[in-house]
């Protein structure tokens, strides 16, 4: 039996009936999470239950445009993958921060008070962190030669819980509802 007190808590995998055995152990292969084997049709929001994860291989096993991940009632991870030559679109949250990681890839990072004024322009690679004040317009844009795959931690949360958006332009569908 496991006595780590962290994995002791997360919750159980709704697809596993028996999810001790899922539980990772200190010197063993961890577990198969949703995210870290090939894509499914649906992915579990795991919010807002205590979780661990690796994040580094959800974030370079998401297929999606974006996935949400966890969300709680003051924060909210998003996992993201920018095809090449696109972009997260150009956005602003007047009441949200957002935190960006960059696992793989790389990209151009625009911001700026005003839409047709972002002059900060930032290039960015892997394991580059991003800050993004609440009221900020900002774009990211992959200008490499493959996918950008990166995370997004709002606070507070910025999106549906559960969301999955395969491509942006089903983000950008559903958003507009």
């Amino acid at each position: 039996m496991n006595n780590n007190p962290v994995n002791r808590h997360m919750p159980p995998h709704p697809q596993q009936p028996n999810s001790r055995s899922r539980l990772p152990h200190l010197h063993h292969r961890p577990p198969l999470h949703p995210l870290n084997q090939p894509p499914r049709p649906t992915t579990i929001d795991y919010g807002t239950h205590p979780f661990v994860v690796d994040i580094n291989k959800a974030t370079l096993n998401n297929e999606n445009f974006r996935t949400t991940l966890w969300t709680g009632n003051n924060l909210q991870l998003t996992l993201m993958r920018i095809g090449v030559g696109e972009d997260i679109g150009l956005e602003m949250h007047p009441h949200v921060d957002q935190f960006l990681r960059i696992e793989d890839g790389q990209a151009l990072v625009m911001m700026g008070k005003d839409a047709n004024h972002l002059n900060f322009r930032q290039p960015v690679f892997d394991d580059f962190a991003i800050f993004i004040p609440a009221g900020t317009w900002h774009n990211i844009i992959n200008t490499g030669k493959s996918p950008l795959k990166l995370y997004s931690i709002y606070a507070p949360p910025n999106h549906p819980k559960g969301a999955v958006h395969a491509t942006k332009a089903i983000a950008e569908k559903m958003e507009s509802h």
